[in-house]
């Protein structure tokens, strides 16, 4: 057989590969609610937090918190599995209370989850995934200083080209600093991400938090995103305090990437 004949028979087996793309890149920031879907296979996906700020102040007691460069890590494993590594680079804490103050500075602890989407992962239509969790103490000055984990259900569900619905039901085994056991706390998100052109998105979030020892928290959350490019984007975001027992306020800033 001729060798061109060869060639040409090597490319067009191969056309169907070069010609296939992967899913459109989806993020589980900047909002609570995370993403049903998963990096897609043999890719790795960046999203990092370029700063978050947290403020609270209750009873004469003022607590605040930056935490720079918090990244999490993924790599697509197969068609509806990713692998995440979350990285609290730096963190600094702040109490105050009549007049007296401590800050607390460190590397912060680590987060390992595994997300497996169940279905919708690339049909467009809604779509659902589990995503265990373990967290693991580093012991530095602002390590929850014990293990924890948990479980996450997020839910897609496209309401127009535009609007997407987002929910999520949360169960976690959280450290109880006083006892130095563990505590059960829920959380549920209900979010609207909404294009507003081509490139730049908003969203507008409800979460709520409760615990055995602790009083529900309700918060609600909104932001904006600007994709740069498909696999480039950028954002932040607000997070106001709806009760007493929630933190008051807080701003951030991050950006994801997909190589």
């Amino acid at each position: 057989m001729p060798a061109n004949h060869w060639i040409f028979c090597l490319l067009a087996a191969a056309t169907p590969l070069l010609a296939a793309e992967p899913r459109p890149m989806s993020t589980d920031r900047p909002d609570t609610t995370e993403s049903p879907h998963t990096v897609p296979a043999g890719l790795f996906q960046v999203e990092a937090s370029l700063f978050d700020y947290s403020r609270d102040h209750a009873s004469g007691l003022r607590e605040t918190q930056w935490i720079y460069g918090q990244v999490n890590l993924k790599a697509g494993l197969g068609d509806a599995t990713d692998l995440q590594l979350i990285v609290n680079s730096h963190a600094v804490a702040g109490v105050s209370e009549r007049g007296d103050s401590t800050r607390t500075t460190g590397f912060g602890d680590l987060t390992l989850r595994l997300k497996h989407n169940l279905f919708g992962n690339d049909d467009g239509g809604s779509a659902l995934a589990l995503m265990p969790y373990v967290t693991v103490p580093t012991h530095t000055d602002v390590s929850d200083q014990a293990w924890a984990g948990g479980l996450i259900l997020p839910f897609g569900l496209p309401l127009s080209e535009r609007v997407t619905l987002g929910l999520m039901g949360e169960i976690d085994l959280v450290h109880d600093a006083e006892t130095g056991g563990h505590d059960l706390e829920w959380l549920h998100s209900a979010t609207l991400g909404i294009g507003l052109t081509e490139r730049l998105g908003s969203y507008l979030e409800l979460v709520g938090i409760a615990g055995n020892d602790t009083a529900y928290q309700g918060l609600f959350n909104t932001g904006l995103t600007f994709a740069l490019t498909p696999t480039l984007v950028f954002d932040a975001g607000v997070r106001l305090g709806l009760n007493r027992p929630a933190p008051d306020f807080g701003v951030f800033s991050g950006v994801s990437f997909r190589f």
